[in-house]
């Protein structure tokens, strides 16, 4: 089975979800379908690395930071990110600590489109885990 996005709905927001082979990708299906809330991810050229770090207590709370830590960058730098390369590993008893790579470009209102404009994730429906199959879930709703 290969590692995929999908959106889900939920009241006015969106719900984003990653599915992948391992926790670390299941962040990374996620952070495209974060991007595809405002645009086709493949209409993205990656010409641009950007490191992107954050840590928190647990993996569901570590998935919120990343996402949140997208949304960020895309407002910060005005940049719109079609892959990503993650790294999660365990910071000791303080939790876990993601360390990742997203390439991207400016956005392009006339060739992105951009449909929505993401406010935040939220913790709503926010969920990280590893489903019977052996593959990895990550799911929230984000704020638009």
């Amino acid at each position: 089975m290969e590692d995929r996005w999908e959106h889900y709905e939920h009241d006015a927001d969106v719900g984003v979800r990653g599915i992948g082979s391992s926790m670390a990708r299941a962040f990374e299906q996620a952070g495209l379908a974060l991007t595809a809330v405002v645009t086709d991810p493949a209409s993205v050229r990656c010409e641009r690395p950007v490191e992107i770090a954050c840590e928190a207590p647990d993996a569901e709370l570590l998935f919120a930071e990343w996402l949140n830590a997208i949304v960020y960058e895309m407002a910060v730098r005005r940049m719109l990110f079609g892959r990503f390369e993650v790294r999660i590993d365990a910071a000791g008893s303080d939790g876990m600590r993601l360390a990742a790579r997203a390439w991207g470009e400016a956005t392009s209102p006339k060739r992105h489109a951009p449909a929505a404009e993401i406010k935040a994730a939220t913790y709503t429906t926010l969920r990280v885990a590893q489903l019977p199959d052996g593959r990895w879930l990550a799911q929230t709703v984000v704020d638009v």
